[in-house]
């Protein structure tokens, strides 16, 4: 689904990704993780667009993409989520889900004057598909809410939703564990299982909560200092004494937070 060739991004003398490789399988939920500094964030935004790469290059199906702007690669399905969700808090939840899907008719002055029936059929749709949607993330109670109204575990509900009104190719979620209370983070790992097993949808997931990166991810990229430290399977990730040294320190055993 995406590879990553060779990737370096220097901010004048620190060097914040390093030479990064890595691929992405399609259909996969892969985890990436590390301490804070060792260029997670930065990779990220590199990969949805916000930054240009110094050196190397991204393929997203064979498809080189390192020089697309983010709303390029929405049109491609490849969407990321923030650590802080970005809702549109005046409007209701149901709203939020209908502003996603691109090249409505409504948008346009001569389809919302002189073909305004195709305008309220596509409406008709993207409702009946932001409903599906709603329904999907068990947010039925909430359908009318206004979204600044939502706790943060609603928001980050609400933005994996927006993931769904585009059927994502491929979705980077940033932190999507930060500021959630247990129960609804079960919810949205749950729903991020489901995704994946029913919808097909790949996963690439920075997360420091390792109790969630253990229940739904498979593989774990570990980053230090720019550069991929380790790559395998959590258990494998856990107990590899470079990984343990580097994101916590020696004689720290990475445990459940």
């Amino acid at each position: 689904m995406l590879k990553i060739k060779n990737i370096n991004k220097n901010f004048g003398g620190l060097k914040a990704v390093n030479n990064v490789n890595m691929n992405i399988t399609k259909g996969s939920i892969t985890g990436l993780i590390g301490p804070n500094g060792a260029g997670k964030t930065t990779l990220f935004n590199i990969i949805a667009g916000m930054y240009k790469p110094d050196q190397g290059d991204i393929f997203l199906e064979n498809e080189k993409i390192t020089d697309l702007k983010p709303h390029d690669l929405f049109n491609k399905k490849v969407l990321r989520t923030f650590q802080i969700s970005h809702e549109f808090a005046t409007l209701t939840v149901l709203e939020n889900l209908m502003m996603v899907p691109p090249n409505q008719f409504g948008e346009n002055l001569i389809y919302a004057w002189f073909k305004n029936n195709l305008v309220k059929k596509q409406e008709e749709e993207i409702r009946a598909k932001a409903i599906e949607v709603i329904d999907f993330l068990n947010l039925k109670k909430l359908t009318q809410e206004l979204a600044g109204n939502l706790s943060g575990g609603q928001k980050k509900l609400l933005e994996l939703g927006r993931t769904m009104m585009v059927d994502a190719k491929l979705v980077l979620l940033d932190e999507v564990g930060a500021g959630v209370n247990r129960t609804l983070l079960n919810e949205i790992s749950d729903a991020i299982l489901r995704l994946n097993k029913e919808k097909n949808y790949t996963f690439f997931v920075i997360e420091h909560d390792m109790e969630l990166i253990e229940k739904i991810c498979n593989p774990v990229i570990v980053m230090a200092e720019g550069c991929v430290l380790f790559e395998g399977k959590f258990q494998d990730v856990k107990s590899n004494e470079d990984v343990i040294e580097a994101y916590l320190g020696k004689g720290i055993k990475i445990k459940k937070v």
